[in-house]
């Protein structure tokens, strides 16, 4: 019996337009054999939780290129808690200051990335990442 694949949510939150970097993330988690659900452009964090609720998944990644991942980013954690998903992995990508990666990291985002990541550099990650805690839950 094959293992269940991961499951990500990619998500757009606030007003960002700009999804080309999150579709070639999806894509890239897709073709390595993960399960993926692209929330699409404009979603709130009470959308992106409620998401990441409905289709159980291990992984929310957020993608961001407006600037607001600060003021964003710790209200998606909140709801995420809020409603029993605070075990998920967190990734962000896009513009995002080497300066706020530190709060980033207390928030609970595991890892960032930024623009000219290798795609392959991010699926090991989440594959590495996600298989040590499965490690630990079995453990």
């Amino acid at each position: 019996m094959s293992e269940t694949p991961i499951r990500v949510l990619v998500a757009k939150p606030g007003l960002d337009g700009h999804d080309r970097g999150a579709k070639v993330v999806a894509r890239a988690m897709r073709d390595a054999g993960m399960e993926v659900i692209y929330t699409g452009i404009r979603q709130t964090p009470e959308m992106i939780a409620e998401a990441a609720l409905q289709e159980d998944v291990d992984v929310v990644g957020l993608s961001i290129l407006s600037g607001a991942h600060l003021e964003l980013f710790p209200r998606i954690t909140e709801m995420l808690r809020e409603k029993g998903k605070d075990d998920v992995l967190l990734v962000a990508g896009g513009i995002i200051p080497d300066e706020d990666i530190p709060q980033l990291e207390a928030m609970g985002f595991t890892g960032v990335f930024g623009p000219g990541t290798n795609t392959n550099d991010l699926v090991k990650f989440v594959q590495n990442e996600m298989a040590q805690r499965k490690t630990k839950a079995e453990g």
